[in-house]
């Protein structure tokens, strides 16, 4: 945005200081008026003829007072100059800093010393901002080249496949329709996950009144016929919990955490718990599940996009694309949430979720 130049505030500052030297100046002289020379007698020959009068008195402080009130202007110009540049070099390093976040650099710090006061908060402040900022872009800038790697390795499967199929007239074609199609369906899933993701991240949803409880029950109806298949045990405990947001996101939420505690199991004797209830002002879902013991230096990169340590990782038909809990945590992100995992001692993962009960 582009402004008219004006006075800078350090020249406001300095005429500010000036001016009430001047007035705080004047001020004295008038009291020095008003209860000083007015009991001195206005005649010619002053007080029993020894004292000076009114009208000698006033033409003998009149010209030192204006030299005086001349001298505090001045003074008052200088010193609130010096004083004001002083005071706002502070904010001169924090303007400097912006600028350079402006250009695009922000691993600037201000890193301002001294005591706490109003410019040393706003720096600390800025500072934590730019933190803030350069983590973010460089989690996007991460998130968008994985994607892109993500993306594009269907894409070459899918055109290595038909270049097998057009230099090999004698090929199985229904062998190559079933893996195109496996292929198209996985690049399908990562697409769709994405645009969850961004969704969630941009908070573009409407909020409605949603029981968890209810959205629990019908994500393990979805899932049930995943869990009886893999010998898993799938129940759901708990009571009413009622939050504001949109639905379709918090049962994708519990979708995911639950396909993901039944996928990452045990291979025989599995159990799932998902468990909801209202604690305090907070909806709380709870999924538990069993399986092999997690490293605990592992757990805090799961909600990471396209993180999947190799102690999770799938090679069967659910092996996804690594955005299951990280679409998890951007959904309780976007509804104010907060989210735990912990790596059980006897194996598996227990996820808490924690959303704001309604107003």
């Amino acid at each position: 945005m582009r402004r008219p130049p004006g006075l800078s505030a350090r020249m406001k500052l300095a005429l500010s200081y000036a001016g009430f030297l001047a007035v705080a100046g004047a001020l004295l002289l008038a009291v020095v008026w008003v209860y000083l020379l007015r009991y001195v007698p206005n005649t010619s020959r002053g007080l029993l003829g020894i004292s000076p009068n009114r009208y000698l008195l006033v033409h003998t402080f009149a010209p030192a007072a204006a030299v005086a009130m001349a001298f505090l202007l001045v003074f008052g110009l200088v010193g609130g100059w010096l004083l004001a540049g002083r005071m706002l070099a502070p904010l001169t390093s924090i303007t400097a800093a912006a600028r350079r976040a402006g250009n695009g650099s922000l691993s600037h710090r201000i890193g301002m010393e001294g005591r706490r006061d109003e410019f040393r908060e706003l720096s600390d402040t800025f500072d934590t901002m730019l933190e803030r900022l350069e983590s973010h872009v460089a989690e996007q800038r991460r998130f968008a080249a994985n994607a892109s790697h993500e993306l594009r390795t269907p894409l070459a499967i899918s055109q290595t496949l038909l270049d097998v199929a057009r230099e090999d007239p004698t090929r199985d074609r229904d062998d190559v329709l079933a893996r195109l199609r496996v292929v198209n369906t996985r690049a399908i899933g990562l697409t769709e996950a994405l645009l969850l993701l961004s969704r969630s991240d941009r908070g573009t949803f409407g909020r409605e009144d949603v029981d968890l409880s209810l959205v629990a029950e019908d994500a393990a109806e979805t899932l049930l016929h995943l869990a009886e298949r893999r010998g898993v045990t799938l129940e759901v405990t708990g009571g009413t919990a009622r939050t504001r947001g949109s639905a379709e996101l918090l049962l994708r939420m519990v979708t995911n955490l639950v396909q993901n505690a039944v996928v990452h199991n045990l291979p025989v004797g599995g159990t799932v718990t998902v468990h909801t209830e209202a604690r305090g002002d907070a909806s709380v879902v709870r999924v538990e599940n069993t399986g092999q013991p997690l490293p605990p230096k592992l757990v805090p990169t799961l909600v990471e996009p396209f993180r999947r340590g190799a102690e999770r990782a799938r090679t069967d038909e659910h092996a996804g694309v690594g955005l299951g809990l990280a679409i998890v945590h951007s959904v309780v992100r976007a509804h104010d949430g907060t989210l735990d995992l912990v790596a059980r001692p006897a194996g598996g993962l227990l996820v808490t979720v924690r959303l704001p009960g309604p107003p």
